[in-house]
């Protein structure tokens, strides 16, 4: 079992006496499931799964009263059970496939006999079907891929080194070079493997990459089929939206260009299509921010935006499979370093940041600002050699001292500061 920190979110969820329905959200294959049922076995006596997708059956349980009883007695009656008061976890999984299951956790959370947990992988999708959402009765949890801390876990890191790490970070003061180096070479691992949880166990058992890279293809086309079965009249643009990410990532800019998909393609065409993929959880917006002033929702302009896979390990799968050994080998900086911006966007999402980047009229472009503070802190990702330079970089800090927290550039290079800007390497965004 793979060591997750959405567990301790559960832990707290569990303790607290006047607790909701959980609903935990995420792509396919996130490692919600499995992560739940682990969680069940060491808190409760009873766990009951139902699956919608699995058995279409349980959603007549739904079908006719909402009120407690009449679910609990129906569910009784398909075999479900045993449900004892307290002692029993609930969870409903898939539950965007049962609108109406949805819609009865208040009257469920109300009653007070037993625990619940839902979710589901495409519950940004069917929205429009549920006719009353359970507003004040649900606790709301996202829960993403492994992150590379969670990673270096799964590799055998102890918490000793990691600590080292954070010391280095949070003091700004070098890691001991053996240590770098040995985690840069975790670094480069995890930028062709991921945090999908099965091609990390995978990898962590076997060291075959090339098992790793067929449960990749296995999730790529789990995926496709879901733009299929799920995106409706959207699917063919999704599609396109999907599989133009990684070309476009590998731009010098990163800008998520309609005009590429196809001539004359619009916003209005293609908008639906792109939202499909980030509610699945499959891509990411980061929105261009036009004036270097807080919030940056006031100065958005969400028709400009880079789209970022949700998972840097399918990123390399569907872009550099035939360039896995260079990067093991330290070339990181391939197609514009679009892996390792990928990396750093994934990680700053996994801390519950939305993703911002800055660019007025295309004269000087930062990677990433978020806000921090009460001021911007920025980050420039340089996968090469020539890391020290940064004409953006020395604009910002010169143009808007007064508004920065912090200037930091993300490289394969050691911890060092110089000229108030603070050089961390790539790895050490796990700790922003």
């Amino acid at each position: 079992m793979l060591k997750r920190k959405i567990i301790n979110k559960l832990n707290d969820w569990y303790n607290n006496p006047n607790k909701k329905a959980l609903l935990l959200k995420g792509a396919r294959q996130v490692g919600k499931t499995t992560t739940i049922r682990e969680f069940a076995k060491s808190h409760y006596k009873n766990f009951i799964e139902i699956n919608f997708e699995q058995t279409p059956l349980t959603k007549e349980a739904f079908a006719g009263n909402l009120d407690a009883k009449s679910i609990i007695l129906n569910l009784s009656s398909m075999g479900y059970g045993p449900f004892e008061k307290d002692k029993t976890l609930i969870f409903l999984d898939e539950i965007q496939s049962c609108p109406q299951a949805r819609t009865a956790i208040k009257f469920l959370v109300e009653d007070g006999n037993f625990d619940y947990i839902e979710s589901g992988s495409l519950l940004g999708i069917n929205y429009k079907d549920v006719s009353s959402y359970p507003v004040g009765y649900e606790q709301h949890e996202d829960m993403y891929p492994l992150d590379f801390e969670e990673f270096l876990w799964a590799c055998g890191i102890n918490d000793e080194i990691i600590d080292v790490l954070r010391n280095s970070y949070e003091n700004i003061s070098s890691v001991p070079e053996l240590i770098h180096k040995q985690i840069m070479e975790r670094f480069r691992q995890y930028l062709i493997i991921g945090g999908m949880p099965e091609v990390v166990n995978t990898f962590v058992s076997t060291k075959d990459i090339n098992q790793t890279k067929q449960i990749q293809a296995n999730i790529i086309s789990s995926y496709r089929d879901d733009i299929a079965k799920y995106a409706g009249k959207e699917k063919h643009l999704a599609k396109k939206v999907f599989d133009s990410i990684p070309e476009q990532l590998c731009k010098k800019d990163k800008r998520f260009v309609l005009s590429d998909l196809e001539k004359g393609a619009s916003q209005r065409k293609y908008g639906d299509a792109t939202e499909w993929l980030v509610d699945a959880g499959i891509a990411y917006f980061s929105f261009n921010t036009c004036a270097f002033e807080l919030p940056f929702s006031f100065y958005e302009k969400r028709n400009l935006y880079k789209l970022f896979m949700h998972d840097v390990g399918l990123l390399s799968h569907i872009s550099f499979s035939n360039l896995l050994f260079n990067i093991l080998q330290g070339d990181i900086s391939i197609n514009e370093g679009a892996l390792t911006e990928n990396f750093v966007a994934t990680e700053l999402k996994k801390k519950g940041r939305d993703l911002n980047y800055y660019d007025k009229k295309s004269k000087h472009e930062l990677d990433f600002i978020f806000a921090e503070n009460d001021k911007i802190s920025i980050i420039e990702v340089k996968s090469g050699n020539n890391y020290k330079s940064h004409a953006s970089l020395n604009m910002a800090t010169r143009d808007f001292n007064d508004r920065i927290n912090r200037a930091i550039v993300l490289s394969k290079f050691n911890v060092e500061k110089q000229d108030d800007i603070i050089y961390y390497p790539l790895y050490m965004a796990m700790f922003l």
